[in-house]
């Protein structure tokens, strides 16, 4: 049976990207992401929930991510779910879920300007007023075929 592994999530770090490399001297930084979540309640208020995720990115995203970004910034990501699972000190089997970056893309830039787009990622995007708009990467004139 098939599968199917894909997240997008856009949200704020919530605290600065940790680097470090494996024994290979592959980068590798851990940061976390705050997704906030609006709706209104069968009684009429507005509420907001926080879901905070941890994620991993390799290479040169890594790199980039630990360069260009600090607490606070707006983040654009796409990846998949993994699942870790270690012996902690104390002999207890610990797990989490984790978000592995695949791409991303910097929002909002540090003078407000359109977003930047990075990693290896098959579309190109444009920030602009908080609306993130998908273009195809290659775009035939006058092709009226519809890509689906």
């Amino acid at each position: 049976m098939a599968g199917f592994n894909k997240i997008f999530l856009l949200g704020n770090l919530t605290r600065d990207p940790q680097l470090s490399y494996m024994p290979s001297q592959t980068p590798v930084v851990d940061f976390g992401l705050a997704v906030n979540r609006r709706w209104t309640g069968q009684d009429g208020n507005s509420r907001e929930e926080t879901c905070f995720v941890d994620c991993r990115a390799f290479g040169r995203n890594a790199e980039n991510i630990n360069k260009y970004c600090r607490k606070g910034r707006q983040l654009f990501v796409e990846g998949r779910l993994t699942y870790d699972t270690w012996t902690a000190q104390d002999g207890t089997k610990r797990s989490k879920h984790r978000i592995t970056v695949q791409t991303f893309q910097f929002i909002g830039g540090a003078a407000g300007g359109t977003g930047q787009v990075a990693g290896a990622g098959t579309s190109t995007a444009a920030a602009e007023q908080n609306e993130v708009r998908y273009e195809p990467e290659s775009a035939n004139a006058g092709d009226d075929n519809i890509p689906f």
